[in-house]
């Protein structure tokens, strides 16, 4: 069946796309390629229509996530990615969407989930509530959300807000962003405030949506499709060559607040797709970076008290795989107030007052030692490595590079 890429109300490509196997099958023809979604190449006028089929396969529900097995069920679906045209593509993270070519009728302003109601239909089926009687209306940016928690979409008082629970058996990762938002409060780090719930005696953690209807999210890993990246540049570099090849301001600092946050935190997931840029979807305009999202899989959420206090087996990324590695890419902590963090202790026994079985004294008392640990740490780092003189961010760039950001 043929489609029309839609960027907004902007038409991009003529597509071909073969639903019995999720795939674009061709691209007829290119309208607006400046609208192309971040990082797809265009060689001689043809687009990569491999590199378009891997951004529109990450569009997806993974198969991995919790719960999507049973919804593919209820549904008689094979495939997740079939839920995509199910919406027409739309998310509540970007402005793309396809419209059937021949349906000119269908206006962004009407359809896109920004300005309009979704049906919740998909984001019960995901939690597991299949009791209802009569069709199920899915058309829901549930088909669109990446990541294998359980998660859902829902209006709240005219908001558009994430619900996102934890990993069994521990469930943690809701009281672990409530923490990673207060850290950020305290530090002066942009964020995406998250808070807590309870369903079913169930925490889940809930965020509002930090895009709005003309704006979208572009994940590191399409920023760093934009260049190509040569064997002697390290990852890390590559982003920021990326960025400051965009026009972006302020990257150097913005990474150096959230390594920071992701080394008191002992994040273990800032993979290359929960962090990035925001742009604006109309002009194409660079905004800046992204707040900070995405970091409840921290702080020993999978591990026992002994484990976090011993600091063992603690992962990370992405640019490195030590969190004592890569702190040691930050260029600057002269804008850390170590003072406003003196009451993180607090903090942590606050989100877990309430949490009954989910929050036992040994791991409480763990996590806050593991924290004042880090921030002792971080204070012997600020020390070692001295204020940075003010001077043009570029030459910053060039110039500490040689120094922190190395393979």
């Amino acid at each position: 069946m043929y489609y029309i890429l839609m960027h907004k109300g902007i038409p991009v490509a003529k597509l071909e796309l073969d639903e019995t196997v999720c795939v674009i099958r061709r691209i007829d023809e290119v309208y607006h390629p400046k609208h192309l979604p971040v990082g797809i190449p265009v060689r001689h006028g043809a687009v990569d229509r491999a590199a378009l089929n891997e951004w529109w396969a990450d569009r997806s529900i993974p198969a991995s996530r919790s719960g999507v097995r049973q919804a593919l069920e209820t549904l008689q679906l094979s495939n997740p990615r079939m839920l995509i045209t199910k919406c027409m593509g739309l998310s509540l993270s970007d402005q793309y969407w396809i419209r059937p070519f021949e349906r000119e009728d269908i206006e962004w302003e009407r359809v896109n989930f920004f300005t309009n109601a979704f049906t919740e239909d998909m984001g019960d089926l995901l939690f597991g509530r299949t009791e209802k009687q009569g069709p199920w209306n899915i058309h829901s940016p549930d088909n669109t959300s990446d990541g294998c928690l359980k998660k859902r979409w829902k209006l709240m008082s005219g908001r558009r807000c994430l619900v996102k629970g934890g990993s069994a058996p521990l469930m943690l990762q809701p009281f672990h962003e409530v923490i990673a938002t207060m850290v950020c409060r305290r530090m002066g780090i942009p964020h995406a405030p998250y808070w807590l719930v309870w369903e079913d005696e169930v925490p889940y953690s809930v965020c509002e949506d930090f895009i709005t209807a003309d704006t979208e999210f572009v994940s590191a890993w399409r920023v760093m499709k934009t260049m190509k990246k040569d064997n002697s540049t390290s990852l890390y570099r590559h982003y920021l060559n990326c960025c400051q090849a965009l026009g972006i301001q302020g990257m150097v600092h913005a990474m150096d607040q959230m390594l920071v946050l992701d080394y008191l935190i002992a994040n273990e997931d800032r993979h290359l797709n929960n962090f990035g840029l925001i742009r604006n979807a109309g002009t194409l305009e660079w905004i800046g970076p992204a707040p900070v999202f995405d970091s409840g899989s921290s702080l020993g959420y999978d591990k026992l008290p002994a484990q976090i206090i011993a600091g063992k087996g603690m992962e990370c990324k992405p640019f490195k795989r030590r969190h004592e590695e890569q702190v040691r890419l930050v260029t600057s902590f002269d804008w850390i107030d170590f003072e406003a963090i003196k009451g993180l202790d607090q903090d942590i026994r606050e989100v877990f007052r309430d949490a009954g079985m989910y929050g036992d004294d040994s791991r409480i008392q763990a996590v806050v030692l593991s924290v004042n640990r880090r921030v002792a740490h971080l204070q012997e780092l600020s020390r070692e490595h001295g204020a940075i003189v003010d001077r043009p961010e570029d030459d910053v760039m060039e110039n500490v590079a040689a120094a922190y950001i190395e393979e």
